[in-house]
């Protein structure tokens, strides 16, 4: 099958072409062409990232703010254009509603240690779904035992869709902050986020969204959504790792108190009292990752250039193809096996441990990620240790998903 997919009402990507700005997808492993199917994981990064990073160390590297030399203006200039970039690309009405941290991991327990601080206490609960990724039940649970409060839990449906039948009920049960993600990392559902943020506005609770596995396939925008947290992880949406996004409403991160202390989040220090600085400062102790901030910039600059709608056309195509390819494999199972899924295929074969599944189409050149994916409640609902998961990115392509069909039926010989 050729591997240019067209993009409908719009230009075709052109994936081979595209390929050439990853140059970690021409590696071979075990003396395969590498098939790169965890993207989910992390996503690969494009040259222009790599020289957006490699020249800010070689020519402007400093640390910033309030430096008066060259090197320190320069380097504050470019991290506060990142931080402006990042703003205007998930809709928020103020660059400073933006803060900087190592992923969506913390920016997630930032939240919960923050708000939880201020705002629960004993009897309280805060709400999650019970498709959550570990991040984003850990922080919860840890606040509310700190708290005495209680963490209660949206049910999932046999298919891997929330079941919302019950939520008014939920919210109306002294729950302070709603925390759920917009696309699942193990099952690929995509949230109906609108109606469950509606839904909690309803009752005057705020809406943290863990976006880490959707900012990659669909633009977002904040204002629209109505969000009032937003967290994501540069790393998978083509840009470094260790480098992710908080977006907060002005009124709510105004309302929180700093979740780490040291320089750059004061105003004034002395051994009486500290003043905290201001937005987003306050958020943001110690020195950044500069690095970090302008490579995530420079993906997205990459991303918009090629064209989110026709990003996000390629892959619903390839997620399409690749969906068919595998449901005519005997045995084959989907979980989230839902019509609105992005990015993720998470399956298991007949009694195949998915371990060994991986391993075999590992040596096939294949990689894709095994086990429960840091969503053991959900895994533990189906009654299974884990799935297959293989997660897609526009650099895929069908011949990669012809491939990995092979692999799993040489799989299947191999372990029957």
């Amino acid at each position: 099958m050729h591997d240019t997919l067209t993009i409908k009402g719009s230009r075709k990507l052109d994936i081979e072409k595209v390929r050439k700005d990853f140059p970690i997808l021409e590696t071979t492993v075990y003396g395969y062409p590498l098939v790169y199917l965890d993207n989910a994981a992390t996503t690969q990064k494009p040259l222009a990232v790599l020289k957006a990073m490699d020249d800010y160390y070689t020519t402007i590297n400093s640390n910033v703010h309030r430096g008066v030399h060259a090197l320190s203006q320069q380097a504050t200039d470019a991290f506060e254009l990142s931080r402006k970039k990042i703003a205007e690309f998930v809709g928020a009405r103020h660059s400073y509603e933006i803060i900087f941290t190592k992923g969506t991991t913390e920016s997630i327990n930032l939240v919960a240690a923050s708000f939880g601080r201020k705002f629960l206490k004993e009897g309280d609960s805060i709400l999650v779904s019970g498709m959550e990724h570990h991040s984003n039940i850990v922080p919860w649970q840890m606040i509310c035992e700190e708290k005495n409060a209680t963490l209660k839990v949206i049910p999932v449906n046999e298919q891997g869709e929330l079941v919302l039948d019950g939520l008014d009920k939920l919210l109306q049960s002294g729950v302070k902050l709603v925390a759920f993600n917009y696309v699942s990392n193990a099952l690929g559902s995509i949230n109906p986020v609108k109606e469950i943020i509606a839904a909690a506005h309803k009752y005057g609770i705020p809406v943290l969204l863990d976006a880490a596995q959707a900012v990659q396939h669909m633009e977002i925008d904040v204002a629209e959504l109505d969000v009032d947290f937003l967290a994501f992880s540069s790393h998978k949406i083509y840009g470094p790792t260790g480098f992710g996004v908080l977006y907060g409403k002005e009124y709510w991160l105004n309302q929180l108190p700093p979740y780490q202390g040291g320089g750059e989040m004061i105003k004034t220090v002395s051994f009486e009292k500290t003043t905290y600085n201001d937005l987003p400062y306050k958020f943001e102790a110690g020195t950044p990752d500069m690095a970090g901030a302008i490579g995530l910039a420079a993906a997205l600059d990459y991303l918009q250039g090629l064209g989110f709608p026709a990003i996000r056309e390629a892959e619903s195509e390839l997620m399409a193809y690749a969906t068919d390819v595998l449901q005519q494999i005997e045995g084959l199972r989907f979980y989230g096996n839902v019509a609105n899924r992005a990015g993720v295929l998470s399956f298991l074969v007949g009694n195949i441990h998915p371990f060994d599944m991986g391993e075999i189409l590992d040596k096939q050149g294949i990689a894709v990620r095994t086990g429960h994916h840091c969503a053991q409640p959900i895994m533990d609902q189906y009654c299974i240790p884990g799935t297959v998961r293989a997660s897609l990115s526009f650099y895929n392509t069908p011949g990669e998903m012809d491939r990995l069909a092979a692999g799993i039926r040489k799989a299947v010989v191999l372990l029957s």
